[in-house]
């Protein structure tokens, strides 16, 4: 069984990661560091941003394949899946732009992540209490 409205997601999310994989990258080259920023804020806003979508997309992706699978509705996990993955866009953008700091665009991201989190639990919870329950 295939799982397209995840892999849809999974895509965008795996081409997110490349952007901020270079951003990281045109700081260790210009710093000619592998291991640390230099105390360089815009440079430790680059790794953040790349490790915090390396923390959260894996999970929030995982969930809505098992959902999808499971037989959860396409349209659902549609809408889960966007809040990921446009949470986890304006995080960056957040992150990047606000140099680390407090920043609109890292606090809607956030939140949409956390909500995307969330209702793909819930609808796995719902899910196995329609089979099982």
């Amino acid at each position: 069984m295939i799982v397209p409205v995840t892999a849809v997601f999974a895509a965008v999310t795996g081409l997110l990661l490349l952007v901020l994989s270079a951003q990281v990258v045109k700081y260790r080259l210009k710093y000619r560091k592998g291991l640390g920023v230099n105390e360089d804020p815009e440079f430790e806003a680059a790794v953040r941003a790349h490790a915090n979508l390396v923390e959260y997309a894996p999970l929030g992706l995982i969930m809505l394949a098992i959902a999808e699978l499971n037989g959860v509705s396409g349209s659902l996990i549609y809408w889960a899946g966007m809040a990921l993955v446009v949470g986890r866009i304006l995080h960056a953008w957040g992150m990047i732009n606000g140099k680390g700091g407090p920043h609109w665009a890292r606090m809607i991201g956030i939140l949409l992540t956390w909500l995307a989190i969330l209702v793909a639990a819930l609808l796995l919870f719902w899910n196995v209490w329609q089979v099982y329950g």
